[in-house]
């Protein structure tokens, strides 16, 4: 992969050294698909490859870490206390973000925006949440009924993508009795109901 944080002044080689560090080999490599498919919706979409790739890359940095230091983290950053009552599907995500500003020293809230809304959407999202939200559903190893339909939708629409993966993600939650998180249903309500 080409460096394509210079202008971000991050170091991909620190990077890599800590998501090994934290992540499973299945993990880790999951990351380097996610990076590899924002960097290729970055380039079709005109977006910034930079932020795009970073994003895919540390999105799941936290993903296997114990929920201890998840709800210690909620206390000290002073989060959203309802993020108690979900767990580590949400909060490697909306709560990693804040674990990645410390850990990896990533400053910029846009990449660490996608990072948050990378687990449940947004009724707001910019071109890199989309991207990051979408390469982590469809990335090239994925292999679930909708993955298909949601490649064919990426080549021509970030919008429709993002539509799509919500309300097939709502569907999956919903039939297998699953908790939703409030946000998610906003983020619903936003792009499959008021986009279409």
């Amino acid at each position: 992969m080409t460096n394509t944080y210079n202008k971000l002044n991050y170091n991909r080689d620190f990077l890599i050294e800590k998501l090994q560090e934290n992540l499973d080999d299945k993990r880790f490599n999951h990351c380097l698909r996610v990076e590899k498919k924002s960097l290729e919706l970055a380039r079709r979409f005109n977006v910034d490859e930079s932020r795009a790739t970073l994003a895919g890359l540390i999105h799941d940095y936290c993903k296997q870490m114990p929920d201890a230091k998840f709800i210690d983290a909620i206390y000290i950053y002073n989060l959203d206390q309802d993020l108690l009552n979900y767990g580590n599907g949400i909060w490697h995500g909306s709560v990693g973000a804040e674990i990645i500003r410390e850990e990896l020293q990533v400053n910029d809230e846009i990449v660490l925006n996608a990072i948050r809304k990378h687990t449940i959407a947004d009724p707001y999202m910019n071109d890199i949440d989309k991207i990051l939200f979408i390469s982590d559903f469809i990335e090239d190893a994925r292999d679930f009924p909708e993955v298909r339909a949601a490649r064919q939708l990426a080549e021509e629409s970030l919008d429709k993508t993002v539509a799509f993966e919500i309300e097939h993600t709502l569907k999956y939650l919903i039939d297998n009795k699953k908790k939703i998180y409030p946000k998610m249903l906003n983020s619903y309500n936003k792009w499959v109901i008021e986009e279409n």
